[in-house]
């Protein structure tokens, strides 16, 4: 038995959805035995299949099960062993610059024009 890699890295829930899976194996991402994959690729047992997570973080994934419907969270880590190192932690400039840096109250709706200048005006 096989199954296509988008399909499985959906199940294995290294992506949340099918379409991130194929996208980033369009985008050259993923590769499988240390090639570049398609998301069509077929995968066997035993395969390696490498994700660069980005952020200098490659996720190693060996497959020891083939599924093709998804499973629950807690059986999902059985369709894999994981062989990638801890990922590396950020340093305090890179989390700050990853916050949002101008906040609304929940509910308050579209901005006006006015808001909408203010808040140029402090991202500037």
């Amino acid at each position: 038995m096989s199954v296509r890699l988008d399909k499985w890295l959906q199940v294995a829930r290294a992506f949340k959805t099918r379409s991130q899976a194929t996208r980033s194996c369009t985008l050259g991402r993923v590769r499988v035995n240390g090639y570049v994959a398609k998301p069509h690729k077929t995968l066997e047992l035993d395969d390696k299949v490498e994700i660069d997570m980005g952020r200098g973080w490659t996720r190693i994934l060996k497959v020891l099960e083939l599924r093709e419907k998804t499973l629950p969270k807690a059986e999902a880590a059985r369709v894999f062993e994981d062989l990638s190192p801890p990922p590396p932690k950020l340093d305090p400039l890179d989390q700050i610059m990853m916050r949002s840096s101008a906040r609304r109250e929940r509910g308050a709706g579209r901005p006006t024009k006015r808001d909408r200048r203010r808040l140029d005006r402090i991202k500037d």
